[in-house]
């Protein structure tokens, strides 16, 4: 899913000048909010996915709760040079990684269990995380080719994106086929989108780290 967009980071500002625009206001106003509406849907994910028994559920509202202390880290890094904003990125990416392992621990737990996940519940509340990361990653979108830092929370924001469209997805294969299988695909796609866009993520972390230390 993360296809070349996640992978190509050769191109763009990163290899000339990554400094430009992640000191300014407007990147700033915009982290502030991206942290605000992730931590409120960490909240709303969290209740409905323990309410609809439902992995991908609880693993999107981990992956908010990551998003919103990723969020945290930038903005306290935000006055710093590309070596502290690297560093950033590069607790991130690994964070990322980390997400993606748990993901996909949790679904392989859930076969074992054989739980049976409630479909309108989870639909309602994809549809909800989806208009909230949709709005967070258009926002993001002017910030997706800087340094690993700026890169890395947009790629968060457009993953979790695509994470609602699937979650959407599974809630009506559930409700379709009345099994979780679905449900646990998405879980495992989710965990996937997640190791690598953190490997990616820390790869061009290093690289910038590299450099500022010559």
């Amino acid at each position: 899913m993360l296809g070349g967009g996640v992978m190509n980071m050769a191109g763009g500002c990163c290899e000339d000048n990554c400094e430009v625009g992640d000191n300014s206001p407007r990147f700033r106003r915009a982290l502030w909010i991206a942290l605000w509406v992730n931590a409120a849907m960490f909240c709303v994910e969290l209740a409905g996915g323990f309410a609809a028994g439902s992995v991908s559920l609880l693993a999107d509202s981990a992956d908010f709760l990551g998003d919103a202390a990723n969020y945290g880290l930038s903005l306290a890094v935000f006055s710093h040079g590309l070596v502290w904003r690297s560093r950033a990125a590069l607790v991130k990416g690994l964070t990322m990684g980390a997400f993606g392992v748990f993901v996909l621990s949790k679904a392989a737990w859930q076969i074992h269990l054989g739980v049976l996940p409630e479909p309108v519940t989870m639909g309602v509340i994809a549809v909800l995380a989806l208009i909230a990361n949709a709005g967070v990653a258009l926002m993001l979108y002017a910030f997706r080719n800087g340094d690993a830092n700026m890169r890395s929370v947009w790629l968060c924001s457009r993953n979790d994106a695509i994470g609602n469209v699937a979650v959407m997805l599974a809630a009506v294969g559930v409700f379709a086929i009345g099994q979780a299988w679905p449900d646990l695909i998405v879980a495992g796609i989710m965990g996937t989108l997640a190791l690598t866009a953190g490997v990616s993520v820390v790869r061009q972390a290093r690289r910038e780290m590299a450099r500022a230390a010559e």
